[in-house]
């Protein structure tokens, strides 16, 4: 990350593209900018100039006959950590506001994104939850599960709003149970009302603070060169990988990888990927 960056977010979401699409891409004109940002040629032109000079030195080199900029031999991210997902995802944030705004024509690249169904959440829901997680405030609710339909009131002090990858939910305290659950935010029914502070917070949340390594590698039932072919698929090194999360999220982790918390898949090839030092995290997982 470069240093002595301005702290403007405008500036660095344009340096941040400018280094996504020059390094993924391998060509970077002003018209990028323009086209994205809705700013002037001469702005786009001053931005691309500075990133080369103050931001990434030396990363950008102008080809005549690419009639843009392009990587240089020496290019080194410094406002990106120079992954895929970076660019693969500035593609789908680009699909979704295609959805939006369908008149507009957006730079895709031919880029389709597959996207879960949406849970709606009332805003008249939203917004007091938000509140008392930033106030550490306690709330009262109507919540339903699967479990129990029926409307019930529950006092809860929010502290982290959490995206699984499928859903999003809040994670709180809960006075009915007396412990810090999940609560699915497409499950809360009327208008929560704030009530006052709250006496439990996301500092005494031990299975949200408490900090764990997972370990992955390869299904050891694959033949060595199916086991290389998911090693790859996973960026692993020496056939491991070893992911750092909080403690409560790690069975959401394993669902959103196809990943059973329990007993092996019968079938290898459907299993692909196994916990190498399950021992370790057995407490955390789900059932």
């Amino acid at each position: 990350m470069a240093e002595n960056l301005p702290y403007r977010w405008d500036l660095l979401l344009r340096y941040r593209f400018i280094e996504v699409i020059a390094l993924w891409e391998g060509r970077l004109t002003t018209r990028h900018l323009v086209d994205t940002f809705g700013i002037g040629r001469q702005q786009a032109s001053k931005d691309i100039n500075t990133y080369n000079r103050s931001v990434g030195p030396g990363n950008l080199v102008y080809n005549k006959f690419l009639k843009g900029y392009e990587p240089s031999d020496q290019f080194q991210p410094r406002v990106t950590r120079g992954f895929s997902d970076e660019y693969l995802q500035l593609l789908a944030n680009q699909s979704e506001l295609h959805r939006t705004f369908s008149s507009i024509a957006l730079p895709l690249g031919h880029t389709e994104v597959l996207q879960p169904p949406a849970r709606p959440v009332a805003h008249e829901v939203l917004r007091p939850l938000l509140r008392a997680a930033r106030d550490q405030a306690r709330i009262e609710v109507d919540y339903v599960s699967v479990n129990n339909p029926d409307r019930e009131g529950r006092i809860i002090a929010p502290h982290t709003l959490v995206w699984t990858g499928l859903r999003w939910h809040v994670r709180g305290w809960c006075e009915k149970n007396r412990d810090f659950r999940d609560f699915v935010l497409s499950r809360f029914r009327g208008v929560p009302e704030i009530l006052g502070p709250a006496t439990e917070c996301r500092d005494d949340d031990t299975e949200w603070n408490r900090i764990i390594t997972v370990i992955l590698q390869p299904d050891p039932r694959l033949t060595p060169a199916q086991q290389e072919v998911i090693a790859t698929d996973y960026g692993m090194s020496e056939g491991h990988l070893a992911i750092e999360l909080r403690a409560r999220l790690l069975g959401y982790l394993l669902k959103l990888l196809n990943i059973p918390s329990g007993d092996l898949l019968d079938d290898p090839r459907a299993q692909q990927v196994i916990i190498a030092n399950r021992a370790e995290v057995a407490a955390w997982l789900l059932p």
